[in-house]
């Protein structure tokens, strides 16, 4: 759970199966690709993402693919969220109900199996499956031996730093939610009033027009997918990087959350 930064990380917010976008992102960043298709920093540093790669838009089988090769080969990190965790499930054969954009996984799948026969798909799932169901509630980024920097999905509370359990994946997962209103939307408590201390939280989930930087908590969930934009946090350089959506993939016009006040 704890990783030294090396040579430095970037930390990618919510993708949303927004391929096109986030290899812009990377290349804008400085990643290369090399003979094998691995996208590597010439300086050593390493991306991250908050989780939620697919689901909502339009090619979330390349994302997934994509960070499953990267993590496998050791240059990146993919923590846990609440669409990876349904989509892991469903690749599990559990009954989940598919939904809020996780649907459009299921026929990409459909998709893929009538390209490419079942046997691949079917070893594509398994390999895919072990990826979201391992991938921990959060990371801790340190600097000779000091944590600097925790990456959670939805957040996390300051006690639960360092620790798993289910309660707290759930709550890395969705935040700090109490109940629903009555659109059956989750009641989002803002737990970041809460942190206290140097330690950085670079969070996800909840889509904001611009980067919420609050009590050394940050937000970079910007709503790519709902026609925002992709935001990565460089650290240490404590700098930002975008790049804009070619268009909103969701639909959303009335309900778009990026037009809510808060």
């Amino acid at each position: 759970m704890r990783i030294d930064i090396g040579n430095g990380i970037d930390i990618i917010g919510d993708i949303h199966a927004c391929f096109e976008e986030f290899m812009e992102l990377l290349k804008k960043l400085g990643y290369k690709e090399n003979q094998n298709g691995l996208y590597i920093h010439p300086d050593g540093r390493k991306f991250v993402s908050l989780g939620d790669v697919m689901s909502r838009g339009p090619e979330s089988i390349k994302c997934m693919l994509f960070f499953l090769d990267h993590v496998e080969a050791g240059l990146s990190y993919m923590i846990d969220s609440n669409h990876g965790w349904k989509i892991a499930r469903w690749l599990d054969g559990r009954n989940v109900e598919l939904r809020h954009g996780d649907e459009l996984v299921e026929k990409e799948f459909y998709e893929f199996e009538k390209k490419n026969g079942v046997q691949k798909t079917k070893d594509i799932k398994e390999r895919l499956k072990n990826l979201l169901m391992n991938a921990p509630s959060h990371y801790i980024f340190t600097h000779k031996a000091v944590d600097k920097v925790v990456c959670a999905h939805a957040g996390i509370r300051d006690d639960f730093i360092g620790k798993e359990n289910k309660r707290i994946k759930d709550f890395c997962r969705y935040g700090d939610v109490a109940g629903m209103d009555e659109k059956g939307k989750p009641i989002r408590k803002d737990w970041f009033l809460q942190h206290q201390g140097d330690l950085c939280i670079v969070w996800g989930h909840d889509p904001k027009p611009e980067p919420l930087i609050v009590n050394n908590s940050i937000n970079i969930d910007q709503g790519l997918v709902f026609g925002g934009k992709l935001t990565a946090y460089r650290y240490p350089e404590n700098t930002f990087e975008f790049v804009h959506a070619i268009k909103n993939y969701s639909g959303k016009v009335e309900d778009n959350p990026l037009n809510k006040k808060d």
